[in-house]
Parts: structure tokens; C-alpha cells; sequence
């Protein structure tokens, strides 16, 4: 058994706790956590680097880890098997970045420079902290928000044999995802057995609630992910048979730029092409990683350039938008993606506090967020995807889509972190009946009065009445939330049912 102690103090005007942890497993090292006030998650407050004990580092190359597929028949109205035909059964598929977030509370962001943030994080890594402290990351968070707004969901990608791997499958398991392997048997990695190991995200907040994301796998922070010029699974060489089936049986394919960080460029637009050949839709998200492909090496600027021109939707921040387009204006930009593509139907540009975009061809759709606490922004991105995809599969008028994206992902604002604590449907629904709307009129006349050449604008307001004015056409929020709850209820009513 193990005790700790706490200790109550002050530093200048603060009250600070120091939790004093005595593990029954001998270990060697500092085990204090210091706590900065006002600190909303259970997350390590202090940089106390030798806090847990550390996990033992393998000796050698593990046997060929074995694919995670499996069919959940009895706790879930979603059911996966790897069968021939082409029915689409699956509503959402994820591709790669499966990874676990170790979330921590610093003093300060890793630094900037390329040398210095290696010692960061190999000190960090040093002595990872207690499983308490980890949670699913990455492509885990849009996966985990759309099954829970009902959707049935696949994760494809690699995790290792190790416990963090291990983690990720009882996760998913629980948040009934099935998991698709994208190793196979012939695959053989020489070298070190990190290669094969799951990888690690190091989300760091420091005391103003800014973020900075590190990742690798725990014991080769210098040689993978961040730290290396190869991605992280480079060995992986091509789709494997039941990685196509998932895909085939599946409406939706979900890609991001941190895949690049995984896969070669050649990988995933392998995994880009199949699914336009089976006829499943592609999104694709390039996030931060969008600016450094465009600027890298030619394989990643021609994969970024056709995953641009061949998505059915592409989802950005009002940033990336400007990045990738040199536009400042976020519709004008938007529709400067939509311009380039060849497939894409739908350009959405997020605007974070003030709301979200969606451009079509021919229309406009805007959609202020909601007024929420927020507590934490990670994972919001993820949980506003997920709806995105719930609206385009079940064909929802686009404000209506807007809607309820902006309503997950403020859902998700509310609580600490993200894996398991993005919203959930009973806190979407009870988000969309208050109705409380970050209207911001300033900037959104500043915005919609700009020269656009729009056909037609819609705007979702509060307390407009439903109607046109020029291209303007204002569609009131109680009007969208009437269309919207009885299908959340009834998703509610299933899952309810089913559990």
C-alpha cells in the first residue's frame, strides 16, 4: 500500500499544495507534485520529472504484434466483421494518428529551439507519470464524440503491444470503436523495439491555459515523431486487406496532417485513392501540420495538394485557411479551396469563439458558437468534426450542421481534456435547449458586408426572425433546435436502450 501527505503553503498571494506520494513499489526519485491554484483537471501541475515509477524499457524487438479487429455484437447497435461485400455499415473511419495524451500542467511551454525541447521532453520521459494522467488523443477524440452522438465508428490505425496500447483498446472497447490494425504479417521492422510502440502526445498547459503538444512513443523521444525527418511507421508499406475492407464499408474516411507524422506520403494517399474508388467520402483536416507540408518535401506537398483537391470536405481554422490560401478573409479563402478542388463539396473554416463557416458553391453558411465556460480547448476541433460528420451523413440543412457542431464542440469546452471528456449527448442536448448564443453582430456584419460573390447567405441568429433580406436569409435558432432535438432524443432513446 502507499500513503501520501499534503502540505498547504503560500507563495506570494497564492495558496499552494504540495501532495507528497509514497508508492508501495520502491523507486527512485523526487516524489512531490506541486499545485498551482485554480487548477480545474487532474492533471500534473508542476514539472516534479521523477514523480511515478518508471515503466520497464523492453529488451528486445517483440513478436509481430497481432491486428486489433473485432466485432462488438451484444453492447452496441454498431458491428464491424471483415466480409466481402460492399455495403456501407460503418458511418465514420479514422485513419492513423491513435495515440495517448499524457496531459500535464507546466510553468512554462517547451522551448523553441530543436535541441533544447529534445531535453524537455527526454526529461519528461524520463519517469512517465501514474495512468491516471494519460488519456486517448488524437484521432481517439473524433471517434469517441461521433459514437457518441450514435454513430458507428472504426479507428484504424497501429498501437503497440505495451500497456499504453493496451489502454487504447480497453478505451475504444468501452466507448464501443472497433479498432482496425493496419499491420501486417509480413511487415518486419529491424531495429529497436520502439518502433512498434504506441505513440505518445505530450499535451502541456502552462498557467494561462496555452498548449504545446510533443509526441513520440516514451522511449525514443529523439528518434520519432517530432524529433525525426522519417514518420513514426515508415516500415508500413501498404494498405493491408482488412484496412480496405474498413475503409470500403465505411461512408466516411477521416484523415488529418498528424498522419503524415505516421505514415509516408505514398501511405496515405493510398488510403485517399482507395476510398475514392469504393466511394467513401474523405475528410481531411490538415491542421498545423497543413503549413509545413506545403512547405516540405515535394512527396508531402503533392500528397497535401491532392488530398486539397480530391476531399469531399475540408475542414480548417480561419488561420490554416489564410496559410494555405494567402487570404485573410476566411469565406473568400474558403471558397479559394473549394475553387481548387475537384471533388470537394464542402469547405468549413472554424472560427473558434465566434463561430464557424461552411461554403458550398453556390451558398454561405454562418453559425455562431455558443456561450459556455470554457475550461479547456483541447480536443474541441476533434468533437466539432465529429458533429460535421453526424450532420453530412444524415443530410441536415447546413446551418443545422453549423449547429450542432458548434454545440459539441463548446460541450467539450466545458469539461478538462479530451479522449473521454468530450461531450457527451446528454450534454449537447441540454447545450442546445438553453439556446445561449455568443452572438458577436460586429464582427459578423463586418464580415458578411465584405464584397462576396455569394448567392446566397445563411445566417443562424437568436433573435432574428426566419426570413431574406437581399442574399441574406436569417434563420432563427429555435427553429434549428426543434429540427435538431427530437433526432438527438431519439439517438439518446438508443443508446439508452442498447446500454
Amino acid at each position: 500500500m502507499g500513503y501520501y501527505s499534503i502540505e498547504i503553503g503560500m507563495l506570494g498571494s497564492h495558496v499552494m499544495y504540495s501532495i507528497t506520494l509514497k508508492s508501495g513499489i520502491p523507486y527512485n526519485g523526487n516524489g512531490t507534485l506541486l499545485f498551482l491554484p485554480k487548477t480545474q483537471s487532474p492533471r500534473i501541475s508542476s514539472l516534479s520529472l521523477s514523480i511515478f515509477p518508471p515503466i520497464p524499457k523492453p529488451s528486445s524487438v517483440p513478436k509481430q504484434r497481432t491486428n486489433f479487429s473485432f466485432s462488438l455484437q451484444n453492447d452496441t447497435v454498431c458491428t464491424w466483421e471483415s466480409k466481402s461485400h460492399a455495403v456501407k455499415t460503418v458511418d465514420v473511419a479514422t485513419l492513423g494518428n491513435l495515440c495517448v495524451d499524457i496531459v500535464l500542467n507546466v510553468p512554462e511551454l517547451p522551448p523553441h529551439s530543436p535541441d533544447h525541447r529534445k531535453a524537455y521532453m527526454d526529461q519528461l520521459a524520463a519517469s512517465p507519470p501514474h495512468k491516471n494522467y494519460w488519456e486517448a488523443g488524437g484521432n481517439c477524440n473524433m471517434a469517441i464524440a461521433a459514437a457518441r452522438l450514435g454513430l458507428c465508428c472504426l479507428a484504424i490505425g497501429h498501437v503497440g503491444d505495451e500497456t499504453y496500447g493496451q489502454f487504447l483498446v480497453d478505451v475504444l472497447h468501452d466507448e464501443k470503436i472497433n479498432l482496425v490494425g493496419m499491420t501486417e504479417e509480413t511487415d518486419v521492422v529491424e531495429g529497436s523495439s520502439a518502433l512498434y510502440e504506441t505513440l505518445l502526445c505530450w499535451v502541456l498547459v502552462d498557467p494561462l491555459q496555452r498548449h504545446g503538444f510533443c509526441s513520440g512513443c516514451l522511449f525514443c523521444l529523439s528518434s520519432r515523431a517530432d524529433f525525426s525527418k522519417e514518420p513514426a511507421f515508415s516500415w508500413m508499406s501498404k494498405l493491408s486487406g482488412k484496412v480496405k475492407m474498413a475503409i470500403k464499408q465505411s461512408r466516411i474516411l477521416f484523415c488529418n496532417g498528424y498522419g503524415f507524422d505516421e505514415f509516408t506520403p505514398g501511405m496515405i494517399t493510398s488510403a485517399l485513392e482507395y476510398a475514392i474508388e469504393v466511394g467513401t467520402s474523405v475528410f481531411f483536416d490538415p491542421g498545423p501540420r497543413g503549413k509545413s507540408l506545403s512547405s516540405g518535401t515535394p512527396e508531402e506537398r503533392r500528397a497535401l495538394n491532392q488530398f486539397l483537391r480530391m476531399s469531399d470536405v475540408i475542414l480548417v481554422t480561419s488561420d490554416e485557411a489564410e496559410s494555405l490560401t494567402g487570404i485573410r478573409n476566411p469565406i473568400l479563402a474558403g471558397q479559394e479551396l473549394l475553387s481548387k478542388g475537384t471533388r470537394t463539396k464542402w469547405v468549413i473554416v472554424k472560427m473558434g469563439a465566434k463561430g464557424s463557416i461552411l461554403i458550398t458553391v453556390s451558398s454561405v453558411s454562418c453559425a455562431p458558437t455558443f456561450k459556455v465556460n470554457v475550461v479547456d480547448t483541447v480536443g474541441c476541433g476533434d468533437s466539432f468534426v465529429a458533429a460535421i460528420a453526424f450532420g453530412f451523413i444524415h443530410d441536415m440543412p447546413m446551418v443545422n450542421t453549423l449547429a450542432i457542431a458548434n454545440a459539441v464542440g463548446a460541450a467539450t469546452a466545458m469539461g478538462c481534456g479530451a479522449g473521454r471528456n468530450v461531450a457527451t449527448l446528454e450534454q449537447v442536448i441540454e447545450l442546445m435547449r438553453g439556446s445561449n448564443l455568443n452572438e458577436d453582430d460586429e464582427f459578423w456584419n463586418d464580415l458578411l458586408n465584405e464584397k462576396l460573390d455569394t448567392p446566397e447567405i445563411t445566417y443562424l441568429t437568436k433573435t432574428g426572425i426566419n426570413g431574406s433580406s437581399n442574399r441574406l436569409h436569417h434563420v432563427s435558432l429555435d427553429k434549428v433546435v426543434s429540427e435538431l432535438l427530437p433526432k438527438l432524443e431519439s439517438t439518446q432513446l438508443e443508446s439508452n436502450v442498447s446500454s
